[in-house]
This record gives structure tokens, sequence and C-alpha cells, in this order.
């Protein structure tokens, strides 16, 4: 009787220690769905939590007043927490010592542990292992074995692989809190990048006025400023001028209408030609001036040659009363060349002339 009394408490504790084992494999890998307690339990578990829920379940009247709602946005961003703060229960191969209870909750002092360690390897300005992209601003986990990743790639990892393993250092049952390291640096690069950004767009500005106002020493570059410089003053010139087009041209016609009336009162005043009456007239008022010589070559006009004869050159008399050498005054319409016939001006008086031949 004492043999198989022995056998059968031998049995109960191998059935006992079998089943808290596969309880605890499973509990392990999270399959709750295959739990090894009852079914029949599990439907009267379900019906007394929907009979609390219906118990629990007021009907509310509307008085017409705005509920206080808590503003999400209120809440700190920056605030860190745990997201398993109570460990799991324990199970019964952990109760009967056959396998290490959890790790109790970390305390702040612990976690800062974590934390100063995961800066140290630098985790956060590292991109994120599973995916391979930066932190940025999406929501950063820390694990009790100082990894971090992105909480919605630890999430996915966690629901492939139906294990809580670290997916670096393959430890068991870790404990996760929300850190916001990642995004505060991501913040101060971002920082860095605008204000790198906008010191270089004030370099560049300066630097354009600086090449504006001193030229270089190159001699291409240093040609190509000046004439730069050139065709900046030339244009700035120009737009300083009125050019009122319209005003141009009635100041053009008015111009032209001053030189038409010029030209006909000269050509009143010497286009006609001359009677024997004025030329007699004209030679008159010029024997009374009694001009000895040329006013040109300064040599006497009526000066005879050797021998009592005749002067060599021939004498003209202009309209305006004056008389010259013929010669002298042919050499000075030649020399003349602003001037055209009939339009030759007097050496003396400077008015428009027509000229006669005195006979000796």
């Amino acid at each position: 009787m004492l043999k198989n009394k022995g056998r059968s408490s031998k049995r109960d504790t191998l059935a006992v220690t079998a089943v808290a084992l596969q309880d605890h494999i499973l509990q392990d890998l999270q399959l709750r769905n295959l739990s090894v307690a009852d079914r029949s339990k599990t439907k009267v578990q379900k019906e007394n939590q929907t009979k609390c829920v219906k118990g629990s379940a007021r009907s509310l009247t509307d008085t017409g007043l705005k509920r206080l709602t808590r503003d999400p946005a209120a809440e700190d961003p920056e605030r860190e927490y745990v997201l398993d703060p109570k460990p799991p229960p324990l199970t019964l191969a952990q109760k009967l010592g056959l396998f290490e209870p959890p790790p109790l909750p970390l305390s702040s002092n612990e976690w800062e542990k974590v934390k100063q360690r995961s800066i140290v390897q630098g985790d956060s300005m590292q991109p994120c292992p599973i995916c391979k992209e930066e932190f940025a601003l999406r929501p950063q986990v820390l694990l009790s074995c100082s990894h971090v990743f992105h909480r919605a790639c630890l999430q996915a990892f966690e629901k492939f692989t139906n294990k809580k393993t670290c997916p670096l250092c393959r430890k068991n049952q870790y404990q996760t809190r929300v850190i916001h390291d990642g995004a505060r640096l991501f913040k101060i690069k971002c920082a860095t990048r605008i204000q790198a950004a906008w010191r270089g767009h004030v370099v560049r500005k300066w630097y354009r006025e600086l090449r504006k106002t001193v030229p270089p020493t190159d001699a291409k570059l240093r040609r190509r400023f000046f004439e730069e410089k050139f065709t900046e003053i030339s244009h700035r010139m120009l737009c300083s001028y009125h050019t009122d087009i319209d005003e141009l041209f009635s100041e053009i016609d008015h111009c032209l209408a001053v030189n038409r009336s010029v030209l006909q009162q000269l050509e009143e005043r010497c286009g006609h030609e001359l009677t024997e009456d004025d030329w007699e007239r004209i030679q008159t008022q010029a024997l009374r001036r009694e001009a000895p010589e040329c006013p040109i070559c300064l040599t006497p006009l009526s000066a005879r040659s050797a021998g009592g004869r005749p002067p060599s050159r021939e004498t003209a008399l202009l309209s305006c009363s004056h008389i010259f050498h013929h010669t002298c005054l042919l050499a000075l319409e030649e020399f003349s060349l602003g001037d055209s016939s009939p339009f030759h001006a007097c050496p003396l008086c400077r008015s428009c002339y027509q000229k006669k031949i005195l006979e000796c």
C-alpha cells in the first residue's frame, strides 16, 4: 500500500510539473487562446464579465451643458512613461520554483541608468535596427536591455515572432519605456540645418554685394566686372533721361521748321541775281571805303607790275562791297570745306555774297 501511495504521489507531482511547464511555455509564447484552463470556466468568466458590463451601464440624460473633456494636447509630449508597469502574473512553474520569477519593475533610478547606457552607446543617434530608418518624430521605446526601437517596429516584431524577446540581445520578458531622445536629436538636427541654410544665404548675399563693389584680381573677371559696371551706369543714365517719344518728335519737327526758315531767308538774300545798277552802287560804296590792300594776302590791290603794265592779279568785288584778289578768294573758298556755293561767307563781315570780276 505504501509503495502504491508513493508511486501515485510521484505520478501526481510529475503530472503537476508537466502541466506547470506546459502552461509556462504557452504563456511565454503569449498564446493566450491555447490556455490550459477549462473552456467552461472561461465561458463562465466571459458571461460574468458581460453581466458586469450590463450592470454597470446606466442611462444618461442630456442636460444641455457642455461636458468637460480633457485636451490631449494639454499633456506633456516630452513625458516619458513605462508601457507595462505591472509585472505579468506568476505561472505555476514559477510558483513551484521550476523557473525564475520575472524581474520586478525597474525603478526610476534604474531606468535612468539604462537610459544613460543607451546614450553612451549612441542608439538614438543610429537608425532603428528593425526598419533601418531614422527615429525622427515617430514614437520611440527603450527596452530594459538598453536597446532602442520604433514602437511600431517593435510591436510588429512581437506580433510576427509571437515572442517577447529583444531583436538584438534576445532577452526575454523585457520592460519597455517610451522616450523622446530620437525626436529631440532630430529637432536639434533640423534646427542646425535651418541655421546653416540661413547663414549660407546671408553669406552668399553678402558675397554678391562684395563682388559688386570690389573688383577681382583675375584679368578676365576684372574685365567682366568693369563691363558690367559700365553697362549698369549706362542703363542708369538712360533711365534718368526723359524719353517721351512724342515730345522728342515734336522738338525735331520744330528744329526742322527753324532750319527751313533760315535756309529760305538765305535763298531770298543770295538766290536772286544782282543787276548792273546794283553792282554800280556796290562798287561806288567800295570806292568810298578806299581799301588799299587785299584783306587776305595783305598786298596792294591796284599795284602795277614792272614797266607800267596792269596788275597781274584780278580783283573780285563782293555783294557786301568788299574787294579781294580773285585768286585769294578762290583759295579761301576751297579752304572753307564746310561752306558750299552759293553760300560762301565773306572773310570780313561773314555774310553770304555774290562776286563780280572787276575789269582793270
